[in-house]
């Protein structure tokens, strides 16, 4: 008797292309451009580089706490005027560079609520594509800190959380009540989970933030705690920054999603 062994075709698991979009300039990321040009946060930050610990480093964070804290959750925090104008022009334009999805994912966050809002009246038709609001990919929980509206400032008013940061380094740290880089790549492997049961094949848009885009790219591209924290230092996702992936069938014995483009911006 002869055995007859038939090899199973490769079958796709993987969406067919996968897009994530950072949310627009939020009134967070407002406040800190408007840090940058101001000259106590400017001392504060020059004083926090000699000594984070030192009696004038802790009287300049207070006095950055009191005048550039924000009131609002980090889940309430909106998209800033100029937000709202580049959602609207990366909207406009945004079918130049993905094509119409089956399914768009959007974390809860008001910010990325908002962005989705403004590039469907910018122009951009999902057509009959499922809207989904998903924790998964929301920011990464910053815990205690979000009180100062600066990691900095969080640090020099508790010198111990600075020598933690500074033992463990930005990917292991975790925010007190809140999460490490680490952990925001962990729940994002499980959201794959959902797209590989619930949407092979398909095109999927995502609206998501800052640390979720790059831990997709981490956990699609293999990438070591070293690699991610180059990327996030000198190559971090513009604001509606369009990241965006095709499955490759004759990559793997099922597909393999693969960088097309990575900071697609479609505003001036």
């Amino acid at each position: 008797m002869t055995l007859v062994v038939t090899r199973r075709s490769s079958t796709l698991k993987w969406p067919k292309h996968l897009a994530v979009i950072r949310h627009g300039q939020s009134a967070y990321n407002a406040l800190r451009a408007q840090k940058n040009v101001d000259e106590l946060y400017q001392e504060f930050l020059t004083s926090f580089n000699l000594n984070p610990h030192s009696d004038e480093t802790i009287a300049l964070a207070r006095h950055v706490k009191s005048r550039f804290a924000l009131t609002m959750s980090d889940y309430d925090t909106p998209l800033s005027e100029k937000g709202f104008a580049q959602a609207n022009a990366t909207g406009a334009r945004l079918h130049e560079v993905i094509p119409t999805p089956d399914v768009v994912y959007i974390s809860p966050y008001l910010r990325t609520r908002q962005t989705y809002e403004q590039i469907v009246a910018g122009g951009f038709s999902a057509g009959a594509a499922r809207v989904i609001y998903e924790d998964r990919i929301r920011e990464q929980e910053h815990g205690l800190s979000l009180l100062y509206s600066d990691w900095r400032v969080f640090h020099a008013l508790h010198p111990e959380q600075h020598e933690l940061h500074a033992m463990q380094g930005p990917y292991w740290y975790m925010y007190p009540q809140g999460e490490s880089v680490s952990m925001v790549r962990d729940r994002l492997r499980l959201f794959f989970q959902t797209l590989v049961r619930e949407h092979a094949g398909q095109n999927v848009l995502l609206i998501s933030h800052h640390l979720t885009t790059l831990s997709i790219r981490a956990n699609l591209e293999r990438w070591t705690p070293e690699q991610f924290i180059d990327v996030d230092e000198n190559a971090k996702p513009f604001n509606c920054g369009i990241t965006h992936y095709e499955c490759k069938e004759d990559q793997g014995t099922d597909g393999r999603l693969v960088l097309n483009e990575y900071n697609v911006k479609l505003y001036d």
